[in-house]
C-alpha cells in the first residue's frame, strides 16, 4: 500500500521484483546495443539496436513467465514480423495501406509460427519506416540486426534469471496423472474444478488472457487450496499429528523393520541417525529388496513444522504417493507424524463442526 507509484501492477509483482527488472534491462540492453556494434561496427548507417527490443525487454525482465515473453516468441516474433514489414514496403507504397497491412500480416505470422510477441508489430513498423539503414538493409535487416539483437537479448536474459534464480524460459507445469497408472484422475482433482471447466470459462467469456492455460490450472488450485487453508486456519498440525511415533534407527536390519511395520500395522517408518535426527522412511516396497540395514533403502520422505495449518499438507498427502508427513523441529527432529487418516478424520470434524455452526445460526 505505501508504493502506490506502482499500481496499477501485474497480479503477483512486487516492488522488489521491479527493481531487479529494471537493474536486468538496463545491463540487458546496453550490452545488447554494445555486442551488436562489435559484429556490425559503428556509424550513423548502421542499426545496431532496434527500438523494438526495448520493448521486449520489458516482456523479458518484468513478466518473463508470459507466454508473450519466451525465447522462441522473441526472436520469432521480432523476425517475422520484420521480414513481413519488408516485403509489404517492396510492394505497397501508400503510406497509409502498408503500415496497416504490415501490422496486420506480422500478427498472422506470428499467430500461425507461435510466436506472438507485441513488438513484433513495432519491428514490422520499423521494417517499413526505419529510414535509409533499414532501406540498405534490404532483406538483411530481419536477421541482422533484428535476429541478432533479439538473439543476443534471449542469451542475456538466460543469464540474469538463472543468476537471480528465475525459471526462464518458463516451463508450463504439466497435467496431473495417476499415480497407479489408471486412467482416473490424481485424488485431489476428482473433486472442485476439472481442465474442461477451465476450457469451458475461457469460451465463455471469449477473451484471451496472458497465461499460460496449464499455469492458469494451477493458479485455480492453489486458490483453492489458500481458501480451505484460510477457513480452518485454527486447526494446525499439531492438534492432529501422532505423538508417540515409531522410528527406526538406520543401521536397524530389515527384519526388524519389516516387523515393526506388521506388528504396529503401519505402512511407513521413519529413519533416524545417530543423534535421532530423521534421514528418511521406509515401507514395505523399500524392505522388499532390503538384505541387510535399513539405511540403504532409506528414502526421503515429506516433512512440515508443526505450528502451520493442518489443510496445507493436502496436497502432499493426496499426490497418490506420500501416506505421511513427519513434523520435525529446525533440527530435523521428530515431533509427529500425520498421515492421510488423520487428515481425513480432522477435515471430516471440521466440516461437521461448520455444520453444526451453522444449523445453530439458522
Amino acid at each position: 500500500m505505501a508504493f502506490r507509484l506502482f499500481s496499477p501492477i501485474l497480479a503477483g509483482a512486487t516492488l522488489r521484483e521491479r527493481m531487479i527488472a529494471c537493474f536486468d534491462a538496463t545491463i540487458g540492453i546496453a550490452l545488447t546495443g554494445a555486442i551488436g556494434g562489435l559484429v556490425l561496427g559503428s556509424g550513423p548507417h548502421v542499426p545496431l539496436l532496434v527500438a523494438p527490443m526495448g520493448a521486449s525487454a520489458v516482456l523479458l525482465f518484468a513478466v518473463p513467465a508470459s507466454p508473450l515473453a519466451q525465447p522462441w516468441s522473441i526472436i520469432g516474433g521480432n523476425t517475422i514480423s520484420a521480414l513481413v514489414g519488408v516485403i509489404v514496403a517492396r510492394f505497397i507504397h501508400e503510406p497509409v495501406l502498408v503500415v496497416g497491412i504490415a501490422v496486420s500480416l506480422a500478427i498472422a505470422a506470428m499467430s500461425f509460427t507461435r510466436c506472438l510477441h507485441p513488438p513484433g508489430g513495432a519491428a514490422a513498423l520499423t521494417a517499413v519506416f526505419g529510414g535509409p539503414a533499414v532501406i540498405d538493409a534490404g532483406f538483411l535487416f530481419p536477421f541482422v540486426p533484428v535476429a541478432l539483437n533479439s538473439i543476443v537479448l534471449v542469451a542475456l536474459g538466460y543469464g540474469f534469471h538463472k543468476l537471480t534464480r528465475r525459471t526462464y524460459p518458463h516451463g508450463t507445469t504439466a497435467a496431473s496423472k495417476n499415480s497407479h497408472g489408471t486412467i482416473d484422475p490424481p485424488a485431489q482433482e476428482r473433486i472442485g474444478f476439472r481442465p474442461e471447466d477451465i476450457d469451458a470459462a475461457l469460451g465463455a467469456l471469449e477473451e484471451t488472457f496472458d497465461i499460460d492455460r496449464n499455469d492458469l490450472e494451477r493458479l485455480l488450485r492453489q486458490v483453492e487450496l489458500q481458501a480451505m487453508v484460510r477457513t480452518h486456519r485454527t486447526l494446525l498440525r499439531e492438534d492432529i499429528m501422532s505423538r508417540d511415533v515409531i522410528a527406526l534407527d538406520e543401521h536397524a536390519d530389515a527384519d526388524e523393520a519389516r516387523h515393526l511395520l506388521l506388528d504396529h500395522n503401519i505402512r511407513m517408518l521413519p529413519v533416524v541417525d545417530a543423534e535421532a535426527k530423521l534421514i528418511g522412511a521406509v515401507g514395505l516396497r523399500e524392505l522388499a529388496r532390503a538384505a541387510q540395514a535399513v539405511k540403504s533403502v532409506t528414502k526421503a520422505v515429506a516433512t512440515a513444522s508443526a505450528s502451520a495449518p493442518a489443510m496445507g499438507l493436502l496436497p502432499v498427502l493426496t499426490d497418490g504417493r506420500s501416506h505421511a508427513v513427519v513434523i520435525v523441529d529446525d533440527n530435523q527432529h521428530i515431533l509427529g507424524l500425520i498421515t492421510q487418516t488423520d487428515l481425513l478424520a480432522a477435515t471430516a470434524r471440521a466440516q461437521a463442526g461448520d455444520k453444526a455452526l451453522a444449523e445453530a445460526a439458522a
